[in-house]
């Protein structure tokens, strides 16, 4: 496993923004990551996975730790049963396409999030009204103080969050899924997938939704719709003119931007609507101090 310096975490992100990592590596198996995680240790580095990078928004300035993304084996997905395994790399479609393949249903719903399977579990992703506390039995997790199995309980899965601490890495999932016949969850997906190419910016560069939904009735999204932010731009940062509660690179965004724009939308919703928005992308690096 190679770690090397200076990886633009632009290149690693789906906003396309964001400055060096001190360090960057790509652990492939269960013993380089903790090979990686201890190596940081030794020098004092904080550690941080991106995934796809579909959640993440990191500093200009770029940010000082040990960035992984995992491959390899953390990267693949097999099926044991009604048993999902998938090491915290692989994408959720590869574990649609293994769950698809075995006929089993449950995991429709990822389609929808461009992630993986260890950021799902960090963030208890979800969409259309399932998240992964829904399928998920227990996680294993790499931590510099030791390493284990986690179950959903003691993971603490909640709306769009985990237990799961900074620097702790998820390196294994495995969900329980339902016997399902294929054509039914091809249906599923093909639904789903045109709900969100007609109501989300699918081709554009963003990092996902911006803000948690607050309570009550009213998103985010239509919210900061009705604060008239559609279509609001600071530098090359935009709110989407289709969906409110995602902002994309309209060309040369820098994380700056972005970060303003993100400020500009708390404060019209905490004027007009008396709401605290919270952000759902993760901050990295000066940004998240």
């Amino acid at each position: 496993m190679e770690i090397v310096s200076g990886h633009l975490l632009a290149r690693l992100t789906t906003i396309g923004t964001g400055g060096p990592a001190t360090a960057f590596a790509r652990p492939t198996t269960l013993h380089e990551l903790e090979e990686a995680i201890a190596w940081a240790g030794a020098r004092g580095l904080g550690v941080t996975t991106v995934g796809l990078g579909s959640n993440v928004l990191g500093a200009d300035e770029g940010v000082d730790a040990l960035v992984l993304r995992l491959a390899g084996e953390l990267a693949e997905a097999e099926v044991d049963g009604t048993l999902l395994r998938a090491g915290g790399g692989a994408t959720n479609a590869v574990c649609l396409h293994r769950a698809r393949a075995a006929g089993l249903g449950g995991l429709e719903f990822a389609c929808a999030i461009p992630g993986t399977a260890g950021g799902g579990v960090r963030m208890n992703a979800g969409a259309y009204g399932s998240d992964w506390s829904d399928i998920l039995v227990r996680a294993f997790v790499v931590a510099p103080d030791g390493s284990g199995w986690l179950t959903r309980d003691e993971l603490g899965l909640e709306y769009r969050r985990s237990r799961v601490e900074p620097g702790h890495v998820v390196a294994r999932v495995e969900y329980r899924l339902v016997p399902r016949a294929e054509p039914g969850i091809k249906a599923a997906v093909a639904e789903l997938v045109a709900q969100r190419k007609a109501t989300q910016p699918t081709t554009k560069r963003t990092f996902g939704s911006v803000f948690k939904n607050p309570p009550g009735e009213v998103g985010a999204g239509r919210m900061l719709e009705l604060c008239g932010l559609k279509g609001h731009a600071i530098g090359g940062a935009l709110v989407s003119p289709r969906h409110a509660n995602f902002i994309e690179n309209a060309g040369g965004a820098t994380s700056a931007d972005c970060l303003a724009l993100m400020a500009e939308c708390r404060r019209r919703a905490r004027e007009q609507f008396g709401v605290e928005l919270e952000h759902e992308v993760v901050l990295l690096g000066a940004l998240a101090d």
